[in-house]
């Protein structure tokens, strides 16, 4: 068992270095339907559409590549456009050191990256033109915000690390609806933390 197989058996965080698996997952619907199973699984490809605006086709087309790649499994019960599914682990992350040297994996990574961007970028200016709209008590922690620290490569590998140990708290209430209090609703974080001077030339 490879270890991204070893990542999936426990439905944990899954670090992406097979490019065929990278071109797979970046495209819109796919990361849309990903997107949905957070919020709410399992799910049939039927329900997915509906959270998607995609066909039940589509969405099952989707789906059954997905889980060819590993990112969805079956959720058991069930069967065609009725199959629920559900992710196979709770995110996947790109590091651009892990392709370094594989020209086919830095691109195939490149690619991802770009979808992923436009995605989140989409996301936050939508959210940033409806916020006024939001109940109050919701306005006031959905928040935009940027920092500049002075940090060596070892701190912010540690900054990193504690910031996962914060969101890993609520890793639970991802997987057991049971766990989630009263009131509760997905929230979003996305987090971009680079090196101010990514621009100019950097010292090794």
């Amino acid at each position: 068992m490879s270890s991204e197989d070893a990542d999936l058996s426990t439905r944990g965080h899954r670090r992406l270095t097979d490019p065929k698996a990278m071109r797979a997952v970046a495209h819109p619907t796919r990361l849309a339907l990903l997107e949905a199973l957070a919020r709410r699984e399992p799910l049939t490809a039927t329900e997915a559409a509906q959270m998607v605006g995609e066909s039940p086709t589509n969405c099952a087309f989707h789906l059954r590549t997905l889980a060819k790649y590993g990112f969805v499994e079956e959720a058991g019960g069930g069967t065609g456009r009725s199959r629920p599914w559900r992710r196979a682990h709770i995110g996947f992350s790109v590091a651009s050191s892990d392709s370094a040297g594989d020209p086919e994996a830095s691109m195939a990574a490149a690619a991802l990256s770009a979808v992923l961007w436009d995605s989140w970028l989409d996301r936050i200016r939508r959210i940033g033109a409806m916020r006024s709209a939001f109940p109050e008590h919701w306005n006031k922690i959905t928040s935009f915000a940027e920092s500049v620290f002075y940090l060596t490569p070892q701190e912010a590998e540690s900054f990193q690390a504690d910031l996962n140990a914060i969101l890993f708290r609520y890793r639970d209430r991802l997987e057991d609806p049971a766990l989630r209090p009263e009131g509760a609703v997905p929230m979003e974080l996305v987090q971009f933390t680079f090196p101010a001077d990514a621009l100019r030339p950097l010292e090794d």
